[in-house]
């Protein structure tokens, strides 16, 4: 057989360059690099070193104009699209190579765009017998492969969580610029409580620890994987995609901008690319060349233990911004052996882990993966076995660590009526009063850094509030519930069918707080005459009284 007449449009922006060079090293590749500017394409392609048998040339080409006249004269084999941005794209260019007879692989990542891929693409392409894929990236290709690679044969999956951190010195293009731009500050979706939800681009945030490199705050952005993993693998909780800059006054800019959209000070970002690209130079002196991507995933294994497993990937020496391009050149090798059935898909799922990693090999670029096993529930650890054992059945559904993630019921909020009450429940998000609210509470069960954890969070009619409960073992290993700077030493007791959780002790920015200031707990588990599980949680303030109380019950989602 000939060469493959493969053409790369986009072929001299960032992540086109690199996915040039690096498809120049497969054999029998006739590689097309394309470019507005004929000039400037064919310098890029004299600049690559192609393998024996392959050859490189440029050629001008504005795809945006003339496309199917150019491709019946090109006639390609491959058709592989790298221009972006994709937010707000057609399918013009996949559809006209799929009628020039060519394969069309995209590095899309904007999520209308591949949602809408194949029911518009995909009779055309199983008509002609040709592959279409979108998305052959870091996002949805590269994340979900590291998904199913950890997830293997397991019985249920609680809670997915994906993170990008490039290095601060990555090169970046005025496309990766506008595709951030066009969501920040506007609703993006997120899978949350089992079901399709909302969140805010770039401001829903937290903070995680990237193996191999650092703490850093990332934000929610819009992805494909939310909507299509969730649904998919019945995912019982949440899944959640964050990005994040190791450069502070980019991460925060950014944040604030998002801010200043939602608020509707700013309607549109887009005459800021310029701007933000020129302070981009200025901020990189004070960043890295090391970027990772993170895949962490909990829920019941192929045992039924529960487990966190997680995916990392490290860059370093700046070949960072080759990761975009992996699945790309993945999918090319899987079309020359004939591997991939006819049609048009999302390329999510379309290629396995081991098939982009091996695309790896050039670069500094390492992967690891890691697995652990829970083990006994916090409350189980906290009292112990015996007694957990001996709690009514809907107690030990909702604190096992097999338990189920989300729980959802009816509740009655009351409210104490003093300023610093007014105050407190403002700053902490506890709900306000009413006589009857739905409620949801989620329990994410982790495992890695820090020992095992719960973190809990409530959802009354739409008002969320979230602690963090572990063993403080300096202390015995009591159980400890923390809601940001303060936490609780809390002194569980269970008999009678009850489970009782008071305030034992308290600390603010970790120094204690003096027995005066500690707020009273009267709280208690039991299970109600229609044996579902049922809460009465009372916080009483030292002088100023009540502070909230809510009263109701609860029944797993499932």
């Amino acid at each position: 057989m000939g060469r493959r007449r493969v053409l790369l449009i986009g072929g001299t922006g960032v992540f086109g360059r690199r996915l040039a060079h690096h498809l120049a090293r497969t054999e029998g590749l006739d590689l097309i690099v394309t470019s507005r500017d004929a000039d400037k394409a064919q310098a890029a392609a004299r600049a690559i070193r192609a393998a024996p048998g392959t050859t490189v040339s440029g050629i001008g080409l504005d795809h945006r104009n003339g496309l199917a006249d150019r491709l019946t004269e090109i006639a390609p084999w491959l058709v592989i699209d790298a221009s972006g941005p994709f937010q707000g794209a057609s399918y013009d260019v996949p559809r006209a190579a799929l009628e020039a007879g060519a394969h069309v692989v995209d590095l899309a990542d904007a999520r209308d765009y591949i949602l809408g891929y194949g029911p518009v693409l995909d009779e055309i392409a199983r008509s002609r017998g040709l592959v279409a894929l979108a998305g052959a990236s870091s996002t949805p290709a590269l994340s979900t492969a590291a998904v199913a690679a950890i997830t293997g044969g397991w019985k249920r999956i609680d809670a997915i969580d994906i993170a990008i951190t490039p290095g601060g010195r990555s090169e970046v293009g005025e496309a990766v610029i506008a595709a951030i731009l066009s969501y920040a500050g506007r609703p993006v979706p997120v899978w949350r409580e089992g079901e399709l939800q909302e969140t805010t681009g770039w401001l829903d945030s937290r903070v995680i620890a990237m193996p191999r490199l650092r703490r850093q705050r990332v934000a929610a952005v819009e992805t494909v994987d939310v909507q299509w993993l969730g649904p998919r693998l019945g995912v019982a909780s949440r899944i959640g995609f964050h990005a994040g800059l190791e450069s502070h006054i980019e991460q925060w800019g950014l944040m604030a901008l998002a801010w200043l959209r939602r608020t509707g000070l700013i309607r549109s970002l887009d005459g800021l690319i310029p701007a933000l690209l020129a302070a981009r130079r200025l901020t990189q002196a004070t960043t890295s060349n090391r970027g990772g991507m993170l895949v962490t995933v909990t829920g019941l294994d192929d045992d039924g233990i529960l487990r966190q497993a997680r995916w990392s990937l490290l860059a370093e020496q700046g070949d960072g911004p080759q990761v975009p391009t992996l699945a790309a050149a993945a999918a090319l090798r899987a079309l020359m052996r004939g591997a991939l059935e006819a049609g048009a898909r999302p390329a999510a799922g379309a290629l396995t882990l081991r098939e982009i990693e091996a695309e790896l090999a050039p670069y500094a670029i390492t992967t690891h993966i890691e697995s652990k096993a829970h083990g006994p529930a916090l409350l189980q650890r906290a009292l112990d076995t015996a007694t957990f054992s001996a709690l009514p059945g809907p107690l030990q559904a909702f604190h096992g660590a097999e338990g189920y993630p989300v729980w959802r019921g009816r509740a009655r909020v009351e409210n104490g009526k003093s300023p610093v009450a007014w105050l407190l429940r403002r700053i902490i998000g506890l709900p306000e009063a009413t006589d009857d609210v739905p409620v949801t509470v989620s329990v994410e069960r982790t495992a890695m850094e820090g020992g095992a954890a719960e973190i809990w969070t409530r959802n009354f009619g739409g008002c969320r509030f979230s602690s963090r409960l572990d063993l403080d073992l300096d202390r015995g290993g009591c159980l400890r519930e923390r809601f940001g700077p303060v936490s609780f030493r809390l002194d569980v007791t269970a008999g009678n069918g009850e489970l009782r959780l008071p305030v034992a002790a308290a600390r603010m920015l970790g120094l204690p707080l003096p027995r005066f200031l500690l707020p009273r707990s009267e709280a208690t588990e039991s299970v109600d005459t229609q044996g579902r599980f049922h809460f009465d949680v009372k916080l009483t303030l030292p002088i100023f009284g009540l502070l909230v109380r809510y009263v109701g019950w609860l029944t797993p989602r499932a």
